[in-house]
């Protein structure tokens, strides 16, 4: 977490806090002496490819997924038993049946509302929400790890920052932004990374779009049938075009108050009782 604006996303130290107490009570399978090779090259299958897991949601606002402060062993029995539950609902079965680091790395894909399909992975998060910056590191996809980052450039307008880290046999891996209108770009190791807008689309469909099929993803455009494709600030426009109906029929009827007010002083110094004549006679010069 680099940047954070509103009281409902959890600071750095309570994300890391609440990733030390998760893998404090998981056991960690992978790391026994005694697993086979074919249990181990089975889990491994299981972290590289997270089936459908995180379904729903980002859990970046769920406060009681990250609370500030736990003052007790049950309070962390309770988390840890609250995030199971959370993940294995959210098809992340087979990430908590490998234990530590499978939780590690539901939890990461949760929070920022990552998702695995059948053929990619796509970075579902909430458009309003994004004025927020943090980092999500070693995602596992394929043989590689992947790195996103919600950032925002100097006028305060967020995009995406994307990299990926081979680990063994290099595979080629390529993303595209919301709707897949432009050519999808290969993912590279490069020190700079990748950045990508953040496009919002009518209706909502994920910000980001990662696969090592890149048939898929150009095909992936024609399938979406959207009505419209807005930059982010066009989208944060639309949904709070101003002050709200109330604040001007206020100031409204207090111009138009005012104005009787004035009206009434008027009537009242000319026209009513006692008032004075609005031109004096001409004294009879006689008298």
């Amino acid at each position: 977490m680099k940047k954070i604006t509103d009281t409902h996303t959890p600071s750095g130290l309570t994300v890391n806090l609440t990733l030390y107490y998760m893998l404090s009570c998981s056991p960690a399978p992978l790391l026994s002496p005694g697993l086979s090779h074919r249990e181990r090259d089975q889990m491994e299958s299981t972290l590289n490819y997270e089936d459908h897991c995180f379904s729903g949601h980002a859990t970046m606002h769920a406060e009681n997924l990250w609370p500030s402060r736990l003052a007790s062993v049950p309070q962390i029995l309770q988390l840890s038993d609250l995030w199971r539950l959370t993940l294995q609902k959210r098809g992340c079965k087979g990430l908590v049946r490998v234990g530590a680091p499978g939780i590690l790395q539901g939890m990461v894909l949760s929070f920022g509302g990552l998702q695995f399909t059948e053929n990619h992975l796509q970075f579902q998060a909430d458009p309003d929400v994004l004025h927020n910056s943090y980092a999500l590191h070693g995602i596992r996809y394929k043989n590689d790890h992947i790195d996103l980052a919600v950032l925002a450039d100097p006028e305060g307008k967020p995009y995406l920052h994307v990299s990926v880290e081979s680990r063994g046999q290099p595979v080629k891996v390529y993303a595209c932004e919301a709707g897949c209108l432009e050519e999808p770009v290969e993912l590279t190791s490069a020190p700079q990374g990748h950045i990508f807008p953040v496009m919002v689309t009518q209706p909502i469909t994920p910000l980001l779009y990662i696969s090592t099929d890149l048939t898929h993803l150009q095909d992936l455009r024609h399938t979406l049938h959207l009505k419209a494709i807005l930059a982010h600030d066009e989208h944060m426009a639309q949904q709070d075009p101003g002050l709200p109906f109330l604040f001007w029929f206020s100031v409204a009827s207090l111009i138009t108050l005012f104005h009787l007010f004035l009206f009434k002083l008027i009537y009242n110094e000319y026209c009513g009782p006692g008032a004075k004549p609005l031109f004096r006679s001409k004294e009879d010069p006689r008298v």
